[in-house]
């Protein structure tokens, strides 16, 4: 039988990238799965692919009226939601004095908001099941911020901060949550799916070229999607999953060497930290 044969999942964000492969690798492990994008005709070949096992839906996840309907229709499917991958979201990028306040907020409905939106819709499933997983596709940005991707980062922070909590509420309801933090892979990301502030200041010139960087790097990233996707299913079938999961090399570095820096800054202001704290007596 197949691994994650009898198991439901509910994806958002199918179209492209790692929602796509996402789905493509939890159909072929068994799985029954809600393919979600915001226009269903683009993963119609999915469902052609796995009759039966795949059923295209459309899904704004900014919308509530369309994270209702969907989840609905997930339910009287397949009768139950076994694990929730949040992927839907997209990058904007700019220096933070450059930000468009209207640009911002709606990412934050995207990458945040409808993260936590379509969660809460699915939670009160998970709960009556007593089990279930929730997934979360977060980004490196989600754990280390930089010059021009900081809106990225400030959504993906807000994202990690409430699954961490997340995770010890439903801990003991059977529910598992996991943040996955990827780092650079050859998806949409940093072409198609990438906004740019249009608002240019000329001080900020060196954040523009590492904006330029991460355009140029565009379909030459390290990080493979397709095994990646693999992972994400296979943390389904773990005993034990991981809380947080760092995928890609150099996200891996990039994050211990943020991990020792601050640890060195914990130790060196250690008495200034403790200074605070009201005499022993």
């Amino acid at each position: 039988m197949p691994i994650l044969a009898n198991s439901v999942w509910l994806i958002s964000g199918c179209s492209t990238g790692f929602g796509r492969e996402i789905a493509l690798a939890a159909l072929e492990g068994g799985a029954q799965v809600a393919v979600t994008a915001r226009n269903p005709e683009s993963v119609t070949d999915i469902c052609d692919r796995f009759p039966g096992q795949a059923l295209a839906l459309p899904l704004d996840v900014s919308s509530a009226t369309a994270i209702a309907a969907c989840v609905e229709a997930t339910l009287t499917r397949f009768g139950r939601i076994d694990a929730l991958v949040n992927n839907a979201g997209y990058g904007y990028v700019a220096a933070i004095e450059e930000g468009e306040e209207d640009a911002v907020r709606a990412l934050f409905e995207v990458n945040f908001f409808g993260a936590l939106a379509l969660t809460q819709a699915v939670l009160p499933v998970m709960r009556r099941q007593g089990s279930g997983h929730i997934i979360n596709n977060s980004s490196q940005a989600g754990i280390m911020a930089n010059p021009g991707t900081g809106y990225y980062s400030a959504s993906k922070y807000a994202l990690e901060g409430l699954m961490e909590a997340l995770q010890k509420e439903v801990a003991p309801l059977g529910i598992r949550v996991t943040a996955v933090q990827p780092g650079a892979f050859r998806t949409d990301w940093s072409g198609r799916s990438m906004q740019r502030s249009p608002v240019v200041i000329d001080d900020y010139a060196h954040v523009h070229e590492r904006l330029d960087m991460i355009a140029a790097i565009d379909g030459k990233q390290p990080g493979d999607p397709v095994r990646a996707a693999q992972i994400f299913v296979d943390l389904i079938t773990m005993p034990d999953p991981p809380v947080q999961l760092v995928l890609e090399a150099g996200a891996l570095a990039t994050y211990r060497g943020k991990l020792a820096e601050l640890r060195a800054g914990l130790d060196r202001l250690e008495s200034l930290s403790t200074a605070t704290d009201y005499p022993v007596s």
